[in-house]
């Protein structure tokens, strides 16, 4: 049976978090001698919000991401059914049965919900065990690891991705954007224990990068990238996506590839190798245009797909079956 939801924490990659570590919104709110032993390492849980109370689902949902109004309404399904490669069921409105639900009205076969902690990948992993088309990625975030990560933690990291329904390490990876020079360190020798474990349990690696791009790709060379690695909400640009491709890495483009200032985004989606391609919604965040700042579902994965297949110049149909295939490949077959 499915327990509660966690108590998550989750930094969005739009510029709206509150609480992200090294915001301003963060800074201003509370001082740094608010937070005793801040650079100490930590089992790795749940920080408690200003007030004293600890983060709940609820306020998490509310407060924490930042979404508004109601959910959009559902796009024209899919002629062939495709994944997310990424969302956060725990962060939703909608419980799992009803996300499920939602997405295969639309054609999204299976998805995959993402932990940021050990509490969070704990929920992801119980939720995928219960629901056959959801799979888990379980991961130590890297703004919860620039505090820090015992041993303890990486150990039972390690046991979640060897159970079944597992089927990623991750998220993980570097955020300069979010954290201070000081942090770096931290979030690099996370991620480079994130690598060895994937490679460890034989999963993909699922990598978060944040304004880190020489830093990522780096370590990814210096430890021995695992067989499979995607880059998740692909940030970088035309540049960066054939320095990916050159390495084999799957590149997953969320709904921001639609905003109106990501050309550099659309650039690199149009000369991505189309068998390096997934499509994320990382929901409940990135909602795509029109529906920018409401709240995001796997369901609305039709809308990036097509503007990536408008970017492309390559029919739905025709993207959706590649991207189908890659993630077959590195998730497993649907």
């Amino acid at each position: 049976m499915l327990a509660g939801r966690p108590e998550p924490r989750i930094w969005p990659h739009e510029d709206i978090h509150p609480r992200a570590i090294g915001s301003v919104a963060l800074r201003e709110q509370r001082p740094a001698a608010a937070y005793p032993g801040l650079n100490e390492p930590v089992k790795v849980g749940v920080r408690s919000l200003e007030g004293g109370g600890p983060v709940t689902a609820g306020s998490a949902r509310t407060k924490d991401t930042g979404r508004k109004g109601e959910p959009p309404p559902a796009p024209d399904a899919l002629g062939v059914e495709i994944i997310d490669s990424h969302c956060h069921l725990d962060l939703m409105d909608a419980s799992p049965a009803e996300a499920v639900a939602a997405a295969h009205a639309v054609g999204i076969r299976r998805m995959v919900t993402v932990g940021v902690d050990l509490p969070t990948s704990r929920w992801q992993a119980d939720v995928a065990a219960e629901f056959p088309d959801v799979y888990a990625a379980v991961a130590i975030h890297p703004n919860e690891a620039a505090r820090g990560v015992d041993e303890e933690s990486f150990a039972e990291l390690t046991a979640l991705a060897r159970l079944p329904q597992v089927r990623a390490v991750g998220e993980t990876g570097l955020d300069y954007f979010r954290t201070p020079a000081e942090q770096h360190a931290a979030q690099q020798a996370s991620f480079r224990r994130h690598i060895a474990i994937a490679k460890e349990t034989g999963r993909p690696l699922m990598i978060h990068d944040r304004e880190a791009h020489a830093d990522t790709l780096r370590i990814l060379v210096e430890e021995g990238a695992p067989e499979t690695v995607v880059f998740h909400a692909f940030s970088g640009d035309a540049a960066m996506a054939r320095t990916c491709a050159d390495a084999g890495y799957v590149m997953s483009f969320a709904g921001n590839v639609t905003f109106k200032n990501a050309a550099d985004l659309r650039a690199a989606a149009a000369v991505a190798p189309a068998e390096l391609l997934l499509v994320e919604t990382d929901s409940p965040f990135l909602t795509p245009m029109p529906y920018r700042g409401r709240p995001n579902g796997p369901y609305l994965v039709p809308l990036t797909l097509r503007a990536i297949a408008d970017v492309r110049g390559t029919p739905v149909d025709e993207l959706a079956a590649t991207v189908a295939a890659t993630a077959e490949r590195v998730f497993g077959p649907f």
